[in-house]
């Protein structure tokens, strides 16, 4: 019996040693991108980003600004309670009125748009965090970037017969990683949309947020309401005396 389970289960140093190697590469990619960052305010990235920035219109940047808070407010997602309809009478139904299911296709589209936008960006997680081939192409990505930080930290990176400059090294490697990572991403992305599109097309559809419809255009009031004249009278009528309309 001691035996089998001697067999039966990895030894603890194995698993100790595993779990070391990936702290260790985890902290290797941590400091990776903090040396990236620190070689990007090196060759001006800042400077460029701010020249970029200040090309672009204030008009624009006003618009962007207030489009994105507009969109993405946070009391815009919807509690899992509305997006289920739990606690309503009939939250999902197929409504076989075309008009009116267009009516509320437009509505959820309107409504529920952010919670919508989290399904797709969860789907695209998880289907990321569970492709193994994903994960290692991130890792040797991660990988050849600390390769060329430390290999370039001279000013100079020199491949064969080849010499290049930090900065051309950089923007080399950053192509590169722009082609990696849509070749590692792209089928994730388009499984996401897929099956987001599908998820979302299929809510959209059944769900009926119809007590939800009007939630939106309440009109907010404060202070108190004064009325002088016959209308005051009327409203608010003495004590004793009964209101009479004026005929």
């Amino acid at each position: 019996n001691s035996t089998m389970s001697t067999t039966g289960a990895p030894p603890q140093s194995d698993q100790a040693n595993a779990a070391a190697a990936a702290a260790g590469v985890a902290t290797q990619l941590m400091g990776a991108v903090s040396t990236m960052k620190e070689k990007f305010e090196a060759v001006g990235g800042n400077e460029m980003l701010s020249k970029v920035s200040s090309s672009i219109p204030q008009g624009a940047k006003d618009y962007i600004g207030n489009t994105t808070k507009s969109l993405f407010k946070r009391e815009h997602i919807r509690s899992f309670t509305v997006f289920f309809g739990i606690g309503e009478e009939r939250p999902f139904y197929l409504e076989r009125s075309p008009s009116l299911l267009m009516a509320r296709l437009q509505h959820n589209f309107a409504f529920f748009y952010l919670n919508y936008m989290i399904v797709f960006a969860l789907l695209f997680i998880l289907t990321m965090v569970f492709s193994v081939k994903t994960i290692l192409g991130l890792v040797f990505l991660g990988l050849a970037w600390l390769f060329v930080i430390r290999s370039s930290s001279e000013g100079h990176l020199k491949i064969g017969p080849i010499t290049l400059s930090q900065q051309n090294a950089t923007i080399g490697m950053g192509a590169i990683s722009a082609m990696v990572l849509f070749y590692l991403l792209s089928h994730i992305f388009l499984w996401a949309l897929g099956s987001g599109g599908f998820l979302v097309g299929v809510h959209g559809v059944l769900r009926d947020a119809s007590l939800h419809q009007d939630s939106e255009d309440k009109v907010e009031m404060s202070g108190d309401l004064t009325l002088e004249g016959e209308n005051a009278s009327f409203l608010n009528p003495v004590e004793g005396e009964e209101a009479t309309p004026n005929v």
